[in-house]
């Protein structure tokens, strides 16, 4: 991880707080996509490539979220802005393994933080209830303003959280070459088992797991004759 300044760290928080409002309340432009937001947050840690290896990663696991209605998923967009920042300026094969672990992990709590702002937000409907029965305009309002302003703290939180423990595992876990190699590994491999099984998923029957099936080979093909 490469020593941030104050700007970069103020910046990478002010960015997963937007990511993480982009999943589900505004502006809802796929910022939150792992590849969007481990770039985005790679460049602003001072290494993009990093942000771009992150991303490209975690998008396989996100692959196959669909982020409607009251499903539980997790919320990957702060997630990868950690782990983009945790990579920056280490070598990839030891750190990309380290900062995926991160990603995957603080991804589950985002979820859980979701499903804690749509609580709050149900308690403020039900708060509400008389006046949005009477169709009054300013409690409509406030109940949208008061949700964008939980889902903003719940970004904020979480961005933090991530990079203050993406902190200390840069300064105080050392891994051996072979752990740190390891680890990127099995979440490379982890990576490409779930991406698949979203896509296989996602293509159902018929003709779009015909177009799937040569769109991997042809990709399989073009990387062994490079």
């Amino acid at each position: 991880m490469t020593e941030l300044s104050p700007l970069s760290a103020v910046l990478l928080l002010l960015w997963g707080t937007i990511v993480a409002l982009d999943l589900v309340s505004v502006p809802q432009a796929m910022l939150s996509r792992p590849l969007v937001a481990g770039t985005v947050a790679g460049w602003l840690a001072g290494d993009m490539e990093a942000g771009l290896r992150v991303g490209v990663l975690l998008e396989l696991f996100a692959l196959d979220v669909l982020p409607i209605g009251a499903v539980r998923y997790p919320d990957y967009g702060p997630a990868t802005v950690a782990a983009a920042a945790l990579a920056a300026g280490a070598p990839w094969e030891f750190g990309l393994g380290l900062s995926a672990a991160l990603a995957l992990v603080l991804s589950v709590i985002g979820g859980w933080s979701l499903q804690v702002v749509r609580r709050f937000n149900a308690r403020a409907i039900q708060h509400r209830a008389a006046a949005l029965a009477a169709g009054e305009t300013a409690a409509i309002r406030r109940l949208q303003y008061g949700g964008l302003l939980r889902d903003a703290a719940r970004g904020v939180a979480l961005t933090a959280i991530g990079l203050a423990l993406a902190w200390l595992l840069a300064n105080h876990l050392r891994l051996d070459r072979p752990t740190a190699v390891g680890l990127t590994l099995v979440t490379v491999g982890s990576g490409l088992a779930a991406g698949m099984s979203g896509a296989v998923r996602s293509a159902g029957r018929g003709a779009r797991l015909r177009w799937l099936a040569v769109g991997v080979a042809t990709g399989i093909l073009l990387a062994v004759l490079r």
